[in-house]
């Protein structure tokens, strides 16, 4: 038997047009595209839904239970091009050995990190 695949995630939202806006404007999706609606944004092999609901509130009241992880090739653009949206930092963007991780808070509170890694962390894993 062969294991399942987590190819996606929904991210309910009050007002999931101001958060598609953003992941798509904060983070330049392959795929943008509203279904049904719902959005559907492309990251790699991972999508990103984005719907609303009527038994969630406006953010998120514990958003540390879920942080999504973006994997970027420049960590200081995509933290530059967070700024500019007026991305709120839980932790800001740093150098760690080489890598670099930032955690920024989107518009519905949920914690968002940036990760560049360095190419001795990316060895080291792919071995």
């Amino acid at each position: 038997m062969t294991s399942p695949t987590l190819g996606s995630i929904l991210l309910s939202s009050t007002n999931p047009k101001r958060l598609g806006d953003w992941y798509a404007a904060a983070l330049s999706p392959e795929l943008d595209n509203a279904e049904g609606g719902y959005r559907i944004l492309k990251f790699g092999d991972f999508y990103l839904l984005v719907d609303t609901r009527d038994d969630i509130g406006d953010t998120n009241p514990e958003p540390g239970r879920i942080i999504l992880n973006f994997d970027v090739a420049d960590a200081r653009a995509v933290a530059a091009k967070f700024d500019e949206l007026g991305a709120q930092w839980l932790s800001k963007l740093e150098d760690r050995n080489g890598s670099w991780f930032g955690t920024a808070i989107d518009p519905d509170g949920n914690y968002v990190q940036i990760i560049q890694l360095s190419e001795a962390e990316r060895a080291a894993m792919a071995s």
